[in-house]
Order: C-alpha cells, then structure tokens, then sequence
C-alpha cells in the first residue's frame, strides 16, 4: 500500500514547525508520511535538492569576490593559489558571510588567501600519517578498535584549512563493488567494533548508496558502531532528508553523526532545523572544531559556539589544534594560547559544553589531549 500524505497536527510533539521522533514513528506505523518534502533543512530560497545546490556552487575565486562585494584584483593571485585546490563554495553557504568584510570568519575559511603558496617548515603534505596507516585503498586503521573507510574525495565545501587537500583521492572509488575489499578485511578483524566513514564527505554519496554501504557494515557481526564524519548539514543543510534519517535510524549499528561547526554565525536557522531533525530521530551529533587564526581564536567566538550547539542538542566534541598540512600555516594558533584560551572557557560553560582541546600526532594510537 503506498504511503499517503497527510496533515498531522505534532502540538506537543517537539519544536514548532518539526516532528520529534515519536511523531514520525506513530505516522509511519499508519503507513502515513506527514510531509512530502524532500529535505528537513528548508530554506525559503534554496533548491530543495541539495545536488542540485551542489552544482549551484561557486567555483571561482573572482565570482566569490563579486558576490560578496570584494575587491575582484585581490582575487586574482587567489585564482592562482586556488588552481591545485579548487575554491567550491555552496550558496547556501555564502548567505551567512558579511558582504565586503574580508575579516569574515566565514570567509576566511574558503577563500585561498596568498598565503597558501608559503613553505613553512613543519608543514607537510600528509600531517597525520593517513599514507602510513593505510591498510587497502581508503581504509586507515590508526587506532585500536577502530577503522576509518575514505569512501570518497567529493566534499560540499573546501575548507582551506583541510588536512586531506593533498590526500591521494584518485585511489579512492565510490561504488560497493569498490568497497568490498575492505569489508572483507573488516570482516576478519574481530577486534574492529567502530567503523568511521569519512572522505572527502561521506554524505556526498547518494541515500541509495551510502544505505547500501551501511547495510553491508551492519552485517558484519563485531562492528557495533558506526560514525559518520559530515560538513554537509553545516553546509548545505537541504541534505538532511527523511530518507537519510530513515537509513541511519534503521540500523542495529549506534550511530553517531560528527558535524564539523568553527564558528556561531555558521548555524542559522535552516541548519539549526537540519541537526534538530537528526537529533529528534534520536541520532547522536556531536561537534568537532579546528582553532583557527582569524576565524574564532577568540574566548567569546568559542564560548558562543559552544553555547549555540548545547542550546540545540548538539554536544561540543573536539577542538582541535591545527593539522600542520602544507598550505595552511597561516591559520595555526600557538598551543599556548589554545590552552589559554580553553582554560578561560572552563570560567564561562559548564563542563559538558568545553571540547576537549586535542592535537594528532603521526603515528600514535591515540590523540593528544591537550586541556
């Protein structure tokens, strides 16, 4: 019987204009869907096909400069800076930075300042030995217990600051036949009980085939949990569908989503209603940040961040310290002041909503936790 669509009144059963999860699972137990949109992130002028706002995504450093009121000469040493690593901003995206401030913590972390082009010692191209712990293509097994799968190098946004811009990612492939490989070696390590899909962005993948991978996860016996490393509901928040939500709360596996949220004035509404609408399907989300220079170095932007995720359910995870990946020196905090500056955090939050300041280090089994 095919579903129908029906008004359903969901007074009392969450936020306004959202249905917690007891609402959705009373209707689909009546063979009802309470609303045919496709995606919970709604925004009253985006695409409501969140690949469609893929394609819509700006590719030039000239154009970003264009559309944000900037200088456009400035842009032209970034188009060359940017001809390696691609600038891919999503409009969505876009809506939340200031127009004509180049001091912008958004901003600051998609456009390629000049600075990428400088060779610092210390700053290399595979700061946290992913190459090393690479067990077959795009599965890392650095800790015990637990593997990382690359399951593609597509990403909704690029982050200048990311540790994987010089990942390998012609390697990695995106289908289920490609993956089998390292299922297989997953299924004859017992001692795996974790599984991470990372990339790139593992939301990137279609719900068809990112369901087919986790379906093939859930039936390997000694895997109980699976995490799933995401910017895209940061992002482009339209990619949060019913039917993403519906796969990841259908698993036997626990399933926790890490979204990636560096400063306040990344959450507005629409993403905001994106995490609620996993959260409410009773999905764990928590968030890891990077301490960046010029973007939230600062005791009020992290204690507004944190205080913006606690508020709506999504628990601060990890601070890192910058990865000291080529191209990004200019963005690295001193640790002391990472230390100063969590200390301080501690005087304003309560315990559970200060990150854990961490930093990885080649080659251990464990990050460092730093404060």
């Amino acid at each position: 019987m095919a579903p129908r669509y029906v008004a359903l009144d969901t007074a009392g059963c969450g936020r306004p204009g959202q249905e917690s999860q007891i609402c959705r699972k009373i209707a689909r137990s009546m063979n009802i869907l309470t609303t045919k949109p496709e995606f919970v992130g709604a925004g009253p002028n985006r695409p409501c096909n969140w690949r469609e706002a893929m394609r819509r995504a700006i590719r030039d450093p000239v154009e970003l400069c264009q559309r944000l009121g900037l200088d456009e000469r400035l842009a032209s040493r970034a188009k060359e800076v940017g001809n390696e690593f691609g600038v891919f901003v999503p409009l969505e995206y876009l809506e939340r930075i200031r127009m004509g401030d180049w001091e912008d913590p958004l901003l600051r972390q998609v456009f390629p300042y000049s600075d990428e082009s400088n060779d610092v010692d210390g700053f290399v191209t595979d700061p946290v030995g992913d190459g090393s712990s690479r067990i077959a293509p795009g599965l890392l097994h650095k800790y015990q217990g637990r593997v990382l799968l690359v399951v593609t190098g597509q990403c909704a946004v690029h982050c200048r600051y990311c540790f994987r811009r010089h990942y390998p990612y012609a390697e990695v492939r995106r289908g289920l036949e490609d993956w089998l490989p390292s299922l297989r070696l997953l299924a004859e390590d017992r001692s795996i009980t974790e599984v991470l899909l990372s990339g790139g962005d593992p939301l990137t993948l279609g719900d068809q085939r990112l369901g087919e991978l986790v379906h093939r996860i859930t039936q390997i016996p000694h895997v109980r949990r699976l995490r799933i490393h995401t910017r895209l509901p940061i992002v482009i928040p339209q990619r949060v569908t019913e039917e993403l939500i519906d796969r990841l709360v259908s698993t036997r596996l626990s399933v926790y989503v890490v979204v990636h949220v560096n400063h306040a004035q990344e959450l507005d509404r629409s993403v905001l209603e994106a995490l609620a609408g996993l959260v409410d399907a009773g999905l764990v989300v928590l968030n890891q940040s990077v301490l960046l220079r010029g973007v939230n170095d600062s005791l009020d932007s992290l204690v507004k961040l944190s205080e913006r995720l606690v508020d709506h359910r999504v628990m601060p995870y990890y601070l890192h310290q910058l990865d000291r990946v080529a191209g990004a020196s200019h963005y690295e905090v001193p640790e002391e002041e990472g230390l100063r500056l969590v200390r301080e955090m501690r005087k304003h939050l309560p315990g559970y909503a200060v990150p854990r300041y961490v930093r990885e280090t080649a080659g251990e089994t464990h990050k460092t936790i730093l404060a």
